[in-house]
């Protein structure tokens, strides 16, 4: 009788390996893209409400001097400039969103800086520098 063995042999297993990781090393990038894609709303969505706010105060005071600025959030650090007539609000990414940045002034301009593209006149929400 014969004996039959069952089982992958190494050069099999170690095939399969290989095409794992290929196809880990193609997916991995696009995952975190897309994932970074989902965070991008967290800062835009907060200077949007932080620049209705610096309104608000502007239509009470008279100034932006003083006008609150958006609360930080996991991914995002908020900072405010003001003058009498002016303001910029800016979203700094920190941790995983390290690198983007995000800024909105009182003529309602839009600017960011990101690994994806920088933009002057609008806020980059894709790679490929897409607004």
């Amino acid at each position: 009788m014969r004996n039959t063995q069952r089982g992958f042999t190494l050069i099999e297993l170690m095939i399969a390996v290989v095409v794992v990781a290929i196809l880990a090393s193609i997916a991995y990038p696009t995952y975190r893209d897309y994932v970074r894609r989902g965070y991008v709303p967290e800062a835009t969505a907060a200077l949007g409400q932080g620049r209705i706010a610096m309104e608000q105060w502007f239509q009470d005071n008279r100034t932006y001097v003083g006008a609150p600025c958006p609360a930080n959030t996991p991914r995002f650090t908020f900072a405010c400039t003001t003058t009498a007539n002016t303001f910029t609000i800016t979203a700094t990414g920190q941790g995983v969103m390290n690198g983007f940045s995000y800024s909105i002034n009182e003529a309602n301009t839009r600017s960011s800086n990101t690994p994806w593209g920088n933009n002057a006149t609008c806020w980059v929400i894709r790679a490929g520098g897409q607004c």
